[in-house]
């Protein structure tokens, strides 16, 4: 029975991020799963999903950097910033790909930005989407979210392009929003792939049918990742003592020898946040004092 671990799963368009883990839970039987990042029903792409105990570690990877491609339908704004909203405005003017060049680059390093209206964004407690449904009045504040890159790679007719490299909590339909205003113009996404989170990628995912078949066919699960692989570039240290596991358990600090720091990088999350491994599986997460291991949250 799989206890925990990661699944770097491929989910397909028309269905929530919230649908694909339920029909994964089902089929493995498993108390606890999450996943990192929420994809629209409109999107489709990379989605981590944590088994077990590793759902833990989801805010490690949620922080991680992100590549889309997506496509902006010129001349028609609507209420989701997608296809599958009401129109509400409508241009006849479909920007030329010289004035798409010059614009984005004001999209570039840390940019403020707007949430749309429709999002699981936070106001007083309510999620967005659920007050805009309502018709509740309500003002989302900026937040401050940074692009790595943001490139063209088509432009035809009344459609364009792009890849953007991009960190935590940016939102594609506010960039198909904000860019179209600024070409003096409406837009909205009439497509989007996450081809990327961090280590999980779209050449080694496995398509949401494809592991529920193999789940269904009792054959073996070879697309479970295990924990610490997928976090690579957070410093980490190696248990060597199994009565350290014991101690670990019961949340009590122990002591570390550093020569058996693992060879990562330092994190780009937290500078003081560690993980201490055993046997290839992250156990722990917590603060380094001196040689003395503080644990944060306890995977054992």
């Amino acid at each position: 029975m799989i206890s925990q671990g990661w699944i770097n799963l491929y989910k397909p368009k028309n269905i929530s991020s919230f649908q694909a883990i339920n029909k994964i839970k089902k089929k493995f039987t498993i108390n606890k799963i999450g996943h990192a990042g929420t994809l629209d029903p409109l999107a489709e792409g990379v989605l981590p999903i944590a088994l077990g105990k590793t759902t833990k570690l989801i805010q490690f990877i949620t922080n991680k950097s992100k590549i889309y491609n997506f496509t902006i339908r010129w001349g028609l704004q609507t209420s989701t910033d997608d296809s599958q909203g009401k129109i509400l405005f409508e241009s006849d003017k479909i920007p030329s790909l010289e004035e798409i060049n010059i614009k984005i680059k004001n999209f570039n390093g840390q940019i403020m930005q707007v949430p749309p209206k429709i999002s699981a964004v936070k106001i007083n407690g309510q999620r967005a989407y659920k007050l805009e449904r309502k018709k509740i009045d309500f003002e989302i504040k900026p937040k401050n979210v940074f692009v790595k890159s943001l490139i063209v790679t088509n432009h035809k007719n009344n459609k364009t392009s792009f890849v953007i490299e991009c960190g935590k909590g940016f939102y594609i339909r506010s960039l198909a929003r904000d860019l179209s205003h600024q070409l003096n113009t409406f837009g909205h996404i009439s497509s989007l792939e996450r081809e990327k989170v961090g280590k999980f990628n779209k050449e080694t995912s496995i398509l949401l049918d494809d592991l529920l078949k193999m789940v269904q066919r009792q054959v073996e699960i070879n697309c479970i990742q295990s924990s610490v692989s997928m976090l690579d570039d957070i410093l980490a240290f190696e248990i060597v003592d199994q009565n350290n596991l014991k101690d670990l358990s019961f949340g009590r600090t122990i002591k570390i020898n550093k020569d058996n720091l693992r060879e990562f990088s330092e994190s780009t999350y937290d500078k003081d946040t560690f993980f201490l491994s055993y046997k290839g599986d992250i156990v722990s997460v917590g603060k380094l004092i001196g040689n003395l291991f503080k644990p944060t949250k306890i995977l054992i």
